[in-house]
């Protein structure tokens, strides 16, 4: 390794020369988008004893490199597991021979479930060689609203700032709760016997038409069952389409289905199910 590289971890002295980084880096996105990203970790509260931001890379003193890490507790059953979405990854052309080592350490925790939600092409090579495996081959673009009733169960649709009156679950109730201080759209869906967690992003499919995408459920079942009080909420709100990951056409859902679209890969003892975009770059920094 060339002694004039270092990786060290970004801490709040660094975040000014980080947002200039990643502004460089990615250039559609302005220098203020990457400074209130930034502010948002900030505010993000990760479990303990793991970054706050991610890594960057030093030459000479000068950063020239940075992926961001969010990281973020999850269920599988009753058991509470660590995930971590690697993001923003971006080294300067003159020192990407090192690319490969700075997102090596971004993703080197033990017992960590580390997801990456939009990969470049260009580095899906690399991520195998790490250790990722691909989770989600394609998305399905919904239309709830189109949904036969006699297909949903009927439920009330409402704002998570809302308590249930029903049987709900207090670690969905906060994960709905933070999502919503993140500017997602958080729902609780009632039936009379139990409140099911739904979130929400806004989106805009080729910039012109207003779609959300779907950012956590419980199960895809569960969106399908409830698809018709969901899309008539979101219509209302001017969204009529849905965008959900998959590996297949949904059945009971009206929609069209494309495979090899927004693949995304996972590398760590949790498979990430369907439907789980929870504290990731879509949610908490509204990429």
């Amino acid at each position: 390794m060339n002694p004039q590289i270092t990786f060290r971890e970004i801490d709040d002295s660094n975040l000014a020369s980080v947002a200039e980084l990643l502004a460089r880096g990615f250039p559609k996105r302005r220098h203020e988008f990457w400074r209130r990203a930034l502010n948002r970790l900030t505010e993000h509260q990760p479990p303990p004893g793991v970054p706050t931001y991610g890594y960057f890379m030093e030459a000479q003193g000068i950063p020239v490199g940075v992926v961001l890490t969010i990281f973020s507790t999850s269920r599988e059953g009753d058991a509470l597991t660590t995930r971590c979405n690697p993001c923003a990854w971006y080294v300067d052309a003159p020192f990407r021979a090192y690319a490969g080592l700075l997102f090596a350490k971004a993703v080197a925790g033990k017992n960590v479930t580390y997801v990456n939600v939009s990969p470049a092409p260009h580095t899906l090579q690399m991520m195998e060689a790490l250790g990722f495996s691909r989770y989600c081959n394609g998305l399905f673009v919904a239309i709830p609203v189109l949904t036969r009733a006699s297909g949903a169960r009927r439920a009330v649709i409402f704002s998570a700032r809302r308590e249930p009156s029903v049987s709900f679950d207090p670690f969905e109730q906060e994960l709905l709760a933070r999502h919503a201080t993140q500017g997602c759209i958080s729902l609780w869906c009632a039936t009379t016997d139990k409140a099911y967690p739904f979130v929400f992003r806004r989106r805009w499919i080729g910039g012109l038409i207003p779609c959300m995408q779907m950012i956590y459920c419980n199960a895809v079942e569960d969106f399908v069952q409830f698809a018709a009080p969901i899309g008539r909420f979101l219509a209302r709100r001017g969204a009529f389409f849905v965008i959900v990951d998959a590996n297949n056409p949904i059945s009971g859902l009206f929609g069209l289905y494309r495979h090899g679209s927004a693949l995304k890969y996972f590398k760590g003892p949790q498979r990430p199910r369907l439907g789980d975009l929870a504290y990731t770059e879509f949610a908490v920094l509204g990429i």
